[in-house]
């Protein structure tokens, strides 16, 4: 049978660290004698009480842990921290009911930015607070999945990321407690600097720092219901457009350059191609921008770049609403959705070295065709690809294809118009935010959607921020054999 203690003692302790930071809003609502600094701090009660009972009964537990623990642990975390995180955002009446208050949780920890919250110009700071806080701390935590789980569950072809160090699944909680750390002091310095220069541009210092968390975390939950573009500020819209490729960037890559190796991400063939894949994507925009007369000059690259960056790294922040600019812009945006930035960073999508592993394998067999005697081996930054590598990216776009048609299929069954499911899937599953159209484009919000939708919208931003394989095996009746 499942040996559950070490997931609930890692759910108790992580729900309990939620918990403490609910304290963080209380404090500021305090400050602006707003009443909800008393939900806050009964929400943070209740959360810390619950984790610290989950971790008092899994004391005693073995701290090692099991490939099958690993899968339940994963979904496990993020389905219940935003089932507590949705609490003082419902009791403190930002959304009519507790569905709108989930769905905004989820958005948050899985770092989507979608959000069904109006009235962001006037919302309580406390709340504003939350929301980033939520993003922050679920950029930080796909990080530490990214380098020290999903790597030894293979999925999706993550095991190329695998440390030799770390080669067994039961040093899944020393891993992930030896990345945390550095990895938060990183998260730190990024966000601080991030802030810095927003106040420095021109924002509030509150302003500033709640951006600048969900800038790093590529999450886009902003203060202003017009996002950045309420700012209309070129020299905001490039800082973000830096630090949202920042967080984009491979992490563990940041720890190499930390310890003497700093052209280490200059050489990682993943980080020049998402680079490559930006610059393509910002020339194909800007030039339709100034042949269509919406935007030129320099104003039409600020434009380009920061909308194209924002949706590729899955960040979400609008500057415009690109929707208006005619269906060439909105289906190239449409296909942007998928891609997302590197493995190992708090971005989102299929991931750009997934499309090289793709396109490697591809090669093999192309060659192969025209030179069937000879011997091509592919590649993934000048080390051979192992075949078990090639088959888990190829069952991972299958996965994805069928994932998005499924989410799509059963949004369109709730009475969402065709654009608007199609969207709505394809922005929950790559993690990204805005949809497309009058609903929940830039210039909208998901509040008006249906319950149901919200709901398959939710678990489609789980299966895309736990990359589809880590939820969808909990479904295999196999899998809860002895």
């Amino acid at each position: 049978m499942l040996d559950l203690r070490p997931i609930l003692l890692v759910t108790g302790v992580l729900l309990a660290t939620l918990g403490a930071a609910m304290m963080v809003p209380a404090m500021v609502d305090l400050a602006a004698q707003n009443d909800d600094w008393q939900i806050f701090a009964a929400s943070s009660l209740l959360t810390v009480m619950i984790g610290i009972a989950l971790w008092l009964s899994a004391r005693g537990s073995p701290g090692t842990m099991g490939l099958r623990q690993a899968f339940v642990m994963t979904c496990m975390v993020w389905v219940v921290l935003s089932a507590f995180g949705a609490l003082p955002l419902l009791w403190s009446g930002t959304v009519p009911t507790y569905t709108d208050a989930y769905f905004e949780a989820m958005s948050g920890l899985t770092t989507t930015g979608a959000t069904v919250v109006v009235g962001l110009d006037h919302a309580p700071p406390g709340v504003l607070f939350w929301r980033a806080i939520l993003q922050w701390l679920g950029g930080l935590g796909i990080i530490v999945m990214a380098l020290a789980v999903l790597p030894m569950l293979k999925v999706g072809g993550m095991q190329l990321f695998k440390a030799e160090a770390f080669d067994a699944p039961e040093k899944i909680l020393p891993r992930a407690t030896q990345i945390s750390g550095i990895m938060t002091l990183i998260f730190i310095a990024l966000t601080a600097a991030c802030a810095i220069l927003y106040h420095v541009a021109g924002m509030a210092l509150d302003d500033a720092i709640m951006h600048a968390m969900t800038t790093v975390a590529t999450g886009g939950f902003s203060t202003k219901d017009a996002s950045l573009g309420h700012f209309d500020s070129a020299a905001i819209d490039w800082i973000a457009i830096v630090f949202m490729c920042v967080g984009s960037l491979p992490f563990m890559l940041y720890i190499r350059a930390l310890q003497g190796e700093p052209r280490a991400l200059l050489r990682d063939t993943q980080v020049r191609t998402f680079f490559v894949l930006l610059a393509i994507f910002i020339l194909i925009i800007w030039l339709f921008q100034h042949h269509s007369g919406i935007n030129e000059g320099l104003e039409g690259l600020r434009y380009a770049a920061f909308n194209v960056v924002s949706v590729m790294t899955g960040t979400g922040y609008a500057n415009a609403d690109y929707n208006s600019w005619g269906p060439f812009s909105a289906g190239l945006f449409f296909i942007i959705m998928f891609i997302g930035g590197c493995a190992g960073s708090t971005s989102c999508g299929i991931k750009v070295f997934r499309f090289q592993v793709l396109w490697a394998s591809l090669g093999q067999h192309f060659n192969r065709a025209v030179y069937p005697n000879g011997i091509f081996v592919p590649r993934f930054n000048g080390r051979p690809i192992d075949d078990g590598v090639v088959a888990a990216v190829q069952s991972f776009f299958f996965l994805y294809i069928c994932c998005f048609a499924g989410l799509a299929i059963a949004l369109n069954l709730t009475g969402l118009d065709d654009l608007t499911a199609l969207s709505g899937a394809a922005t929950a599953i790559s993690n990204v935010g805005p949809g497309l159209g009058e609903i929940i484009g830039p210039a909208g919000t998901f509040q008006t959607l249906n319950d149901p939708a919200k709901w398959i919208l939710s678990f489609g931003m789980l299966l895309g921020r736990l990359e589809l394989l880590t939820v969808l095996v909990l479904f295999i009746p196999r899998f809860w054999r002895v």
